[in-house]
C-alpha cells in the first residue's frame, strides 16, 4: 500500500509514481483506437476493403474486451491482480507488434482485435483494482481515477493527431510499433506497482460463466452490428433468413438467451457456495450499478461520434488523416482538463450533479454537431462544438471510476474492475456498431428516397440503383460514386444527378446517427439516480463497504 507523505516531499511524491506506470497502461489501451478512427479512408485503401469492414475489424476489438472482460477481472483474483497485468501487457505488445506487420484486413483483426482485445481484457480490471489498492485514501483515490480519466482523453488527445501524422507522413503502422516500445517500458516499470490485496482463498475460474457471458454478448453486438447489413427485421441481404425474418433478430435473441442463462448459472452457483465468475448481488449496490450504465453510456456516445466525425471529415468534406486530427483535437484537449476539473469540483459538489451536468453538456454538444453537419465546414462551429462535447466527457469520466471502485471492499475490486470495463466496452462497441448501423441504414434510405424523386433521373435508372442499393451499400466519397456511375454507361447530367442526392443523402444520414447519439445521451440522465448525491462537506470520506457474499 502507498503510504501518504507531505506534500512536495520525496516520499510524497514517490507515492504517486505506481500511477505512472498504470496511467501510460490506460495511455496505451485507448490511443490506437483513436487512431484507427481517423485512418479509416487509409485502411480501407491500403487493405482494399470497405468502410463496413473496417467498422467490423473496429467493432471486434471493443466487442473482445467486452466478451472477455469479466473472465480477466475473475483471471486477476486467481493469479493476483499485478501478475495478470503483466501477463496483458505481453499479449497486447504482441498484438500491437502482429497489426505493425499485418498483410490482410484477417491478420489485422487477428492482431489489433483479438491479441491486443485479449490483452486489454487481463489489464483493465487488474488497473482498476491497482489503482485502489495503491491508494487507500479517498482523496488520494478520487484523484488518482481522475488521472486516468484525464489519460484516457489524453489517449484520445493524441491519437488522432499522432495517427494522421503518421498516416499521411508515413504509415499508420509505426504507431503501432510506438505500442510496442511504450508496453516493454510499462513492464519495465511494474515494479513500483505494488499488488492489490486479496482476502480469503484463490477463487476457481467459473468457465461455464464464462463462455455464455462472451458468447451472449458477442450475439448482441454482431446482430446490431449486421443489421445495416442484414436488415433488421425484413431479410436484406443476409446468408439465409429463417421463415422469412432477418437473421440480425435471431442472433440477437440468440444472445439475449445465453445472457439470461448467465445469469441464472451465476445465481445457482451463488447459492451453492461455488466460485461464480461474478457476484452479480454486486448489481444490487445503487452507485455500482448507476456507475456502470453512466460508462456505458459515455463510451457509446463517445464512440459513436468518433465514427461519425471521421466519415463526415474525410469521406464528405474530403480532408485526409492528419487533417482529420487537428479538427477533433478540441475534444480531447478539453476532456483531459475537464477531467483534472472534475476531480476539484468533486470537493464541492455531489457527483449526481457533476455527472449530470456532464450529459447535459454532452447533450448540447452532440446536438450542435448535428447542426454543423452542412456541405461546407463550418470551422468555428464545428470547433467549439467538439470542444463543449470534451468539456461535458471530461466532467463524466472524473467521477464513475472512483464512484464503482468506492461501492465495494478490496475484495470486490477485481469484479468491479471486470463490470466497470465490461460495461465501457460494451458501451464502445455498441457505439461503433449501432451508431454506424443507424448511419449506413440512413443513408440507403435517404439515397433510394432521393433518385426516386429525383425528375432528373428517369424511372428505369432509379428502380437499377434501388436494387443495387438494397444488395448493400457502403459510405464513401462522392468520387467513387461518380466513377461507378460513369463506368455503367450513365450519361453526364444523370451521373450528376446521381451524385448530388447521394451527397445530400450522405449529410441526412450522418446527422441521423448525430441525433441518435444525442437521444442516447439524454435518456442516460435516468440511470444517474442512484449516484452519490450528498454534498462532500456533509459526509465522512469512506467507501461503502459491499463484499461478495
Amino acid at each position: 500500500m502507498v503510504t501518504s507523505g507531505p506534500a512536495g516531499s520525496v516520499d510524497g511524491m514517490k507515492r504517486w509514481w505506481p500511477l505512472v506506470a498504470l496511467a501510460a497502461a490506460q495511455f496505451v489501451m485507448v490511443l490506437d483506437q483513436s487512431v484507427m478512427n481517423v485512418s479509416i479512408s487509409q485502411l480501407v485503401a491500403d487493405f482494399h476493403t470497405t468502410v463496413t469492414v473496417i467498422q467490423a475489424v473496429i467493432t471486434l476489438y471493443c466487442l473482445v474486451m467486452a466478451m472477455l472482460m469479466l473472465t480477466g477481472g475473475k483471471v486477476g483474483d486467481i493469479i493476483g491482480r499485478r501478475r495478470a497485468f503483466v501477463v496483458g501487457l505481453v499479449i497486447y505488445g504482441c498484438g500491437s507488434a502482429l497489426t505493425a506487420v499485418a498483410p490482410t484486413v484477417a491478420v489485422l483483426a487477428i492482431g489489433w482485435s483479438v491479441l491486443e482485445g485479449i490483452g486489454a481484457a487481463l489489464v483493465l480490471p487488474a488497473l482498476a483494482a491497482l489503482i485502489a489498492g495503491n491508494y487507500d485514501d479517498a482523496r488520494e483515490r478520487k484523484v488518482a481515477y481522475a488521472v486516468i480519466g484525464g489519460v484516457a482523453g489524453a489517449g484520445i488527445a493524441v491519437g488522432p493527431i499522432l495517427g494522421g501524422w503518421a498516416t499521411t507522413e508515413l504509415t499508420w503502422r509505426v504507431v503501432f510499433l510506438g505500442e510496442v516500445v511504450l508496453v516493454l517500458f510499462i513492464i519495465l516499470m511494474v515494479r513500483l506497482v505494488q499488488d492489490a490485496p486479496r482476502s480469503g482463498p484463490s477463487p476457481r475460474l467459473d468457465l461455464i460463466g464464462g463462455v455464455l457471458s462472451a458468447v451472449g454478448l458477442g450475439a448482441v453486438v454482431l446482430g446490431i452490428l449486421q443489421s445495416s447489413t442484414w436488415g433488421l427485421v425484413q431479410p436484406k441481404n443476409p446468408p439465409f433468413a429463417p421463415f422469412g425474418f432477418s437473421l440480425t433478430i435471431y442472433v440477437i435473441m440468440l444472445g439475449g438467451i445465453l445472457l439470461w442463462a448467465f445469469g441464472r448459472w451465476e445465481r445457482r452457483r451463488e447459492a451453492a457456495g461455488t466460485d461464480p465468475l461474478v457476484h452479480l448481488s454486486l448489481l444490487r449496490i445503487p452507485p455500482l450499478r448507476s456507475g456502470l450504465a453512466g460508462m456505458f453510456t459515455q463510451n457509446l456516445v463517445l464512440m459513436g461520434v468518433f465514427f461519425v466525425v471521421p466519415l463526415y471529415l474525410q469521406l464528405v468534406q474530403g480532408l485526409n488523416a492528419l487533417e482529420t486530427g487537428l479538427k477533433m483535437l478540441p475534444v480531447s484537449i478539453t476532456m483531459f482538463l475537464a477531467s483534472f476539473l472534475g476531480s476539484r469540483l468533486s470537493t464541492r459538489y455531489p457527483v449526481r450533479s457533476i455527472v449530470r451536468a456532464g450529459l447535459i453538456i454532452t447533450t448540447l454538444a452532440v446536438v450542435a454537431l448535428f447542426a454543423t453537419v452542412k456541405p461546407e465546414l463550418g470551422n468555428a462551429a464545428f470547433g467549439i462544438a467538439m470542444a463543449v462535447l470534451g468539456v461535458g466527457m471530461g466532467l463524466i469520466v472524473s467521477q464513475l471510476g472512483n464512484v464503482v471502485q468506492s461501492s465495494v471492499d478490496s475484495s470486490g475490486r477485481g469484479e468491479a474492475g471486470g463490470l466497470q470495463y465490461t460495461g465501457q466496452q460494451l458501451g464502445s462497441s455498441l457505439g461503433v456498431a449501432l451508431i454506424g448501423a443507424i448511419v449506413l441504414a440512413g443513408l440507403a434510405g435517404a439515397f433510394v428516397s432521393k433518385i426516386q424523386s429525383d425528375a432528373r433521373i428517369n424511372q428505369a435508372v432509379a428502380g437499377q440503383v434501388s436494387v443495387a442499393v438494397g444488395a448493400g451499400l457502403s459510405f464513401v466519397a462522392t468520387d467513387e460514386v461518380r466513377a461507378a456511375a460513369t463506368k455503367a454507361g450513365l450519361d453526364a447530367p444523370t451521373t450528376e444527378a446521381i451524385v448530388d442526392d447521394y451527397q445530400q443523402a450522405q449529410l441526412q444520414a450522418l446527422r441521423g446517427g448525430f441525433l441518435a447519439t444525442a437521444i442516447f445521451s439524454l435518456i442516460s440522465l435516468a440511470s444517474t439516480r442512484h449516484l452519490p448525491h450528498t454534498r462532500p462537506s456533509a459526509q465522512p470520506e469512506k467507501e461503502t463497504v459491499a463484499a461478495p457474499a
